[in-house]
């Protein structure tokens, strides 16, 4: 079932991106091309405010809402309507997060250059994030967790959700993501989808006040608004159609992989899957598998669009070329199903997430293992990581040099101040400690 791409007699040392780039296979999400949708959306927007909002909501959305703030009344209901199960679920996939970011929270250093010259690195939250919780084939209370604890963990006093209103929830966003907002103590909630959605939360409007940083996935139109705003407000990444690598040998369970490459399938016709084996045998089993899953799954339409359009499998010698494959790659998730799995995972080198051994899916991750599923798409893996605390926070130096520190570094900066011709930077520093400097005009 799926394609077969042998790369068996090339040596690991061959297998970069140079080789690959245009071998492996991946949906490309044009984001330049949409930009020239989005433009006009977030002008109108920024120019405006809610109005544009509310008109491109009832003309993408098909709902015609007054204003974009849910009821605190609607979060409640929807907290006390969700299933006992869900709610567990929810609880537990929160507590696990909570526990993974607040490890992440980097302690201020304070570091002595010299006696009486001191560099303290602080880090500082954001004063308000913007969450943005997609809802296109599916809803997604999960992606609330994933956005909401780390920025709570990182302190942002203000945290506004913004997720596409729905016709058959009564113009507002899908009730399990309410939900999911209410039990994390968000009350800011607004029922906005697409570009309109990141302008507002970007430009503010009477409804929305502006924000510091937007976070969370969307389709190519919330990608190509993210870029548009970058700099106004800092973005998390552009976030492009799901993946999955798995590297695995005839050690592996051909149903186990199938499995796997039917979960992430599952998300968009756009997702990209790639079995990577030494084990032809192996290969022949997994299609043999994925033939008889893929017919009994829900979603087969759009499971088998994806499996034959941006998926493959790929033949290779040995686990160091497997794991040149994968970097070269660089999946937003890597599944190690062989021998010595953990310790191929400390060679890897790119991917949003590493996923060691039998029992720890892709699924895991996506709800109850304690990461983050927001993870760098596309390839970008090779120089971003997902989202996490250090997302919302930012490293402010703090300079403290007494007298006599600065006097010992002021023939430095005489030197310095006069090779870039800036002979205020001299007298500045010359004014406190005494003497000429080289650069005095």
């Amino acid at each position: 079932m799926l394609t077969r791409i042998d790369l068996r007699g090339e040596a690991a040392a061959g297998l970069g991106r140079r080789r690959l780039d245009r071998v492996l296979p991946r949906a490309r999400l044009d984001v330049e091309a949409a930009l020239d949708a989005v433009r006009p959306v977030c002008e109108d927007v920024r120019l405006r405010g809610a109005a544009a909002v509310r008109d491109a909501t009832k003309r993408f959305d098909g709902v015609d809402l007054p204003a974009t703030r849910v009821p605190r009344q609607a979060l409640d209901d929807a907290l006390a309507g969700l299933s006992p199960a869900v709610l567990a679920a929810l609880q537990e996939a929160a507590r696990r997060a909570r526990l993974v970011h607040e490890a992440q929270l980097p302690a201020d250093t304070v570091t002595a250059v010299a006696e009486g010259a001191t560099v303290t690195e602080r880090y500082v939250p954001v004063s308000r994030a913007g969450v943005y919780v997609p809802g296109g084939l599916v809803a997604y209370p999960s992606s609330v967790v994933m956005n909401v604890i780390p920025a709570q963990v990182a302190g942002v006093a203000e945290i506004a959700v913004a997720s596409p209103p729905r016709p058959g929830h009564g113009g507002l966003p899908h009730p399990a993501v309410l939900a999911a907002c209410a039990l994390l103590g968000v009350t800011e909630v607004h029922a906005a989808g697409g570009a309109q959605a990141i302008a507002m939360l970007g430009y503010g409007t009477e409804d929305c006040a502006p924000v510091d940083i937007i976070s969370g996935p969307g389709n190519v139109y919330v990608a190509a608004a993210k870029r548009l705003l970058l700099g106004r407000v800092g973005i998390d990444a552009e976030a492009g159609p799901t993946e999955i690598a798995i590297i695995a040998d005839a050690s592996a369970a051909p149903g186990l992989v199938a499995a796997d490459l039917v979960a992430q399938a599952e998300h968009d016709p756009l997702a990209a899957c790639l079995l990577i084996t030494t084990d032809p045998g192996l290969a022949d089993r997994v299609d043999g598998e994925l033939s008889v899953q893929v017919a009994a799954a829900r979603h087969r339409e759009r499971i088998e669009q994806a499996l034959a359009g941006q998926s493959a499998c790929v033949l290779v010698d040995d686990a160091g070329a497997a794991l040149a494959v994968a970097d070269a790659w660089g999946p937003e998730h890597l599944e190690i199903q062989a021998q010595g799995a953990a310790g191929l995972a400390s060679r890897v080198r790119n991917a949003g997430a590493v996923f060691v051994g039998p029992y720890a899916p892709v699924s895991l991750g996506d709800y109850l293992a304690g990461s983050n599923h927001v993870l760098p798409t596309g390839g970008t893996a090779r120089h971003t990581g997902g989202l996490s605390v250090l997302t919302f926070l930012r490293g402010i130096h703090v300079v403290e040099y007494d007298a006599g520190a600065l006097a010992e570094v002021a023939p430095y900066i005489d030197a310095l101040g006069g090779a870039e011709d800036l002979a205020a930077h001299v007298n500045a520093v010359r004014a406190r400690v005494g003497g000429t400097g080289g650069a005095s005009g």
